[in-house]
């Protein structure tokens, strides 16, 4: 039940969240004579849900002391019990689109399981390990991470992006992926790979965060209150090992904490856990910029961008629908179109996304000044 601020849920909440989305969504749909399996669940587990009711405030997850593991364990199994015959038959459209819905809602709270346990660990003075492995950091090195990335050119022209249903008969995508449209793109280069530890280091080290004209003014405000001087899971390593490891040596001076614990900064990692200040920042720094949305997913449905999946990237494009946008009907409308204002567009996934999701129309999306996620950036030029 811990929470480490209120972005953050506890991993308690997040299991029952996702059972109550199947319970208030599905289950009271179907069922006959429906009962619910505790009255008071349907206001502490509702997280932004307008039309269904009453809310528990999200910064007080935490003093959800009740009802116990044990008990929201037992909710789970009851819904599953409940829920599973009846999707045993054909069904509707409707209620096709709602289980897909659910399935997807929950890998995405499995994902912020993840990135909310590594704020809560990095709030403990002991820094306790989630896990120690290597494989829960990040699924393969970066290619050339000494030589700085390769830009590849691309065209631009009129160029259609967003869900393509007609092609992937049946696949999910969220609402806010479509409608396909067609958008012009003026030629642009995209970097071969993200932006790694050791280069941003050498931002930091260039005094990046105390250097005002590579900022927005938002972010400088920001990061003089806050006293950002390094991504939020850096630390200033005790003594300097000179460490000599396969691909490169470590960074002299920092550390970084990640699930598997804390460890020496390692060249061949992208860079994480930066907010959208700090990757235009450094996009500034390097003379180039961050790509648009859809400069990244043209990009991506040429061919792939190489390094996609190791961390989020951020994109200089607001979160805005799409031309023809309409949100679902009934309360879950409220799943994405609510949020479509003061957010930035992140693409491309991280480690701990789940694999169906990584593809090009996903839409990420999270205020510019979020620093929890495993959140990094691609550089991209004008031609």
């Amino acid at each position: 039940m811990v929470q480490s601020m209120a972005d953050a849920s506890p991993v308690k909440w997040h299991l029952a969240h996702t059972t109550w989305f199947f319970e208030t969504f599905l289950l009271e749909q179907l069922e006959p004579q429906f009962r619910p399996f505790h009255p008071e669940f349907r206001s502490l587990f509702n997280s932004y849900y307008q039309a269904i009711g009453p809310r528990h405030a999200r910064p007080a997850r935490g003093v959800l002391s009740r009802p116990s593991l044990d008990e929201v364990v037992a909710y789970r199994r009851d819904v599953e019990r409940r829920l599973l015959p009846l999707l045993g038959g054909t069904l509707s459209g409707d209620v096709h689109a709602l289980v897909q819905l659910g399935i997807a809602h929950e890998e995405q709270h499995q994902e912020l399981i993840l990135t909310d346990l590594l704020h809560h660990f990095s709030c403990n003075p002991l820094l306790p390990a989630y896990r120690e492995s290597a494989a829960i950091r990040t699924p393969a090195p970066l290619d050339e991470p000494s030589r700085g990335p390769r830009f590849q050119t691309y065209a631009g022209g009129l160029v259609e992006v967003g869900h393509d249903a007609a092609a992937a008969p049946g696949a999910f995508a969220f609402d806010n992926e479509s409608p396909r449209h067609r958008v012009w793109l003026e030629p642009y280069e995209l970097a071969s790979r993200p932006v790694s530890q050791e280069e941003f280091a050498q931002f930091v080290a260039d005094g990046g965060y105390r250097r005002a004209e590579f900022w927005l003014s938002e972010g400088w405000d920001l990061c003089q209150q806050q006293a950002w001087q390094q991504p939020l899971y850096w630390r200033a390593s005790p003594q300097a090992t000179g460490t000599v490891r396969e691909g490169g040596t470590h960074h002299q001076g920092w550390q970084v904490f990640g699930l598997d614990g804390l460890r020496d900064l390692d060249p061949r990692e992208p860079v994480s856990n930066l907010s959208y200040y700090e990757a235009d920042a450094y996009a500034r720094w390097a003379g180039a910029r961050l790509p648009t949305e859809m400069e990244w997913e043209h990009a991506t449905r040429l061919g792939g961008l190489p390094g996609s999946g190791r961390v989020w990237e951020w994109t200089r494009s607001a979160y805005a629908p799409y031309p023809g946008y309409a949100p679902l009907p009934s309360a879950a409308g409220e799943y994405n179109g609510k949020f479509m204002i003061n957010q930035m567009v992140l693409r491309g996934g991280s480690h701990a996304t789940p694999p169906g999701h990584l593809r090009p129309s996903y839409r990420n999306f999270f205020v510019p000044s979020a620093r929890w996620q495993f959140s990094g950036l691609r550089l991209a030029r004008n031609l």
